[in-house]
């Protein structure tokens, strides 16, 4: 097992991409930690990891707040010893498919501000206790917009941009202590809940903005939920021992690759879209 006996704790845990990363984890050996706001989602993944032979723990917290934040990992290694991953999967409200220049400040910097903070608090907390044990693995999660520019996005992607950028630094500061710190980039995955929710009331505008996301990428399709938790279990492990500082991009090419802005297919509605990060990841 590539993380047997390791302490994992993720927060957003009972959204659908957490969830797949935690039963992952939970297969190869780790105790999961559950962390965020809906009870019972989070009461469900953890019932699903015991049921398969796992261990598992959910406590209901908010991840932007800092005290509630660092009682639960002080919890967490009271009981079992050590915190080995932190991966904050939160999901952060977010208004897309409004152009910038139409956008209001409380729409733009309300996704960034969020973001940045909900990071900031679970990785920095997680890390000062990593430094103590002389190893550990921090874990975060954005979306093509940050490696590219990509229109329509909102703050979004200024956001995911942003979290490339602490997750480097942070890594270059942890690593003289063992602590390695990764980021993800993924290009959405349309089997997550969000997606799927939004293809039942609005198929006629989910389905060609899928379209284009797909015929973005080398092999003209999406990852997976699965693609990004095997990913996060890869680098939670010995295997990955030496990859620190970096984004893994698992965008299926797009960021090498995207010719053209996704423009063409989108209504120019003032409501726009709305969804919640990372699951419902777009650009």
């Amino acid at each position: 097992m590539l993380l047997y006996n390791k302490n994992a704790v993720i927060y957003g845990g009972g959204a659908s991409l957490a969830g797949a990363v935690a039963r992952t984890m939970a297969r190869e050996g780790a105790n999961i930690f559950l962390a965020g706001r809906n009870t019972a989602s989070l009461q469900k993944v953890k019932e699903e990891i015991i049921q398969s032979g796992g261990h598992a723990e959910a406590a209901t917290l908010d991840a932007l707040d800092e005290n509630a934040v660092r009682q639960h990992l002080q919890k967490v290694v009271s009981s079992a010893g050590t915190v080995d991953i932190s991966f904050n999967l939160v999901g952060i409200h977010n208004v897309q498919n409004i152009p910038l220049i139409e956008m209001t400040l409380p729409e733009f910097v309300q996704t960034i501000t969020n973001t940045m903070t909900t990071q900031f608090l679970t990785c920095t907390a997680a890390g000062q206790i990593m430094v103590r044990q002389g190893s550990g693995v921090i874990l975060s999660l954005t979306a093509t917009c940050g490696g590219i520019g990509y229109p329509l996005t909102g703050g979004f992607g200024p956001a995911c941009a942003a979290v490339e950028g602490f997750s480097k630094n942070l890594a270059s500061e942890l690593g003289p202590h063992g602590v390695r710190v990764v980021n993800i980039r993924s290009a959405g995955s349309p089997d997550s809940r969000p997606f799927a929710q939004a293809m039942l009331s609005m198929p006629d505008m989910v389905k060609p903005i899928l379209k284009r996301m797909e015929e973005d990428t080398m092999l003209k399709k999406l990852p997976l939920m699965e693609d990004i938790a095997n990913t996060a279990l890869f680098l939670s492990s010995p295997l990955a021992a030496k990859i620190t500082g970096v984004t893994i991009d698992v965008t299926v090419g797009t960021v090498s690759q995207i010719k053209r802005p996704p423009t063409d297919i989108i209504p120019r509605q003032r409501a726009g879209i709305v969804l919640d990060s990372p699951d419902g990841q777009k650009g």
